[in-house]
């Protein structure tokens, strides 16, 4: 397929796009920065900017392109990962509205050019305590996407709840031509974080609970958009994009069941279910992680 990605050159997307090229997918990079990968192509694209959106969706992948005796087709997808990452990196009414317009630019050119899937990035954030204001607790376990009642109180968090409201209304709008999933994504765990990282969220338990005890490996996350490409028929959805298990050796109600215990639990989980679950994910994509976080910390 050829896929134009947005912020592909960021944390995630350096990650995601290899795996993604190894299935065979010719991908461009929209960004600021380049990507530093020599198989793909950035073309410096300001997404607040709808013109240069429009543009960017029906331009070449390369250079070798213009060696094509016609001009190239229109994308087969976008993914839509390019965004101000967290709260206080601008001014929040900044962040709002650059995350806010950048996203409606891309659905809406998406929609109108006739590119058949976008994905979407939202966030873990919109559960709504991972960015609160002091000690907050979750409504109830696992955190599912078509359950639970979203009530974030941060500019970022608010600001990818509208992306996914965009979202819905235009493959409403779209219907049986443009399919839309918002991927809620998790904490993204880069190959080289995991001997960094994960011994200090087995000792300190209660330091992860903003993420809820849930991460995504950032080469998963591309296996994933995988998976998405290969699904049709499900119009708009929302996936939380997590690997299956809880960062932690406990199970995951037991451990629940002392950290929360004001928390009620909805339905019986897996023994170590992530409690940003992946089950809709497993379910409607066919997802399978390679990468749990067990394969590469050991004897902690």
């Amino acid at each position: 397929m050829r896929i134009v990605f947005t912020g592909g050159s960021g944390k995630a997307g350096k990650h995601a796009i290899p795996y993604l090229l190894s299935q065979g997918h010719q991908v461009l990079n929209l960004d600021l920065v380049p990507l530093d990968n020599p198989d793909v192509y950035t073309l410096k694209t300001d997404l607040t900017d709808s013109g240069q959106v429009f543009n960017a969706f029906t331009s070449h992948f390369n250079m070798s392109e213009y060696s094509l005796p016609h001009p190239p087709p229109i994308p087969d997808a976008v993914v839509h990962f390019a965004a101000y990452a967290r709260n206080l990196l601008v001014p929040d009414s900044e962040m709002f509205a650059s995350n806010v317009k950048q996203t409606y630019n891309v659905i809406e050119a998406a929609c109108k050019l006739g590119i058949k899937k976008v994905i979407i990035a939202s966030s873990e954030t919109v559960y709504g305590v991972c960015f609160t204001q002091g000690e907050s607790d979750y409504h109830s376990f696992p955190l599912e996407e078509d359950t639970y009642d979203c009530d974030p109180e941060d500019s970022y968090a608010t600001s990818k709840l509208c992306g996914e409201r965009i979202a819905r209304s235009f493959e409403r709008r779209y219907r049986g031509k443009t399919e839309i999933y918002a991927f809620r994504i998790g904490n993204v765990i880069e190959p080289h974080e995991y001997a960094i990282n994960f011994p200090k969220y087995l000792i300190d338990p209660p330091s992860r609970k903003r993420n809820a005890w849930s991460y995504i490996d950032a080469r998963d996350l591309g296996k994933l958009c995988h998976c998405a490409f290969q699904t049709n028929g499900l119009g708009f959805q929302v996936f939380n994009a997590t690997n299956n298990t809880i960062t932690l050796r406990e199970k995951t109600k037991d451990f629940l069941a002392r950290e929360c215990p004001n928390v009620k639990i909805t339905r019986e989980l897996e023994d170590y279910e992530a409690p940003l679950t992946n089950v809709k994910a497993r379910k409607l994509l066919k997802f399978e992680e390679e990468h749990n976080w067990r394969d590469y910390v050991k004897d902690q």
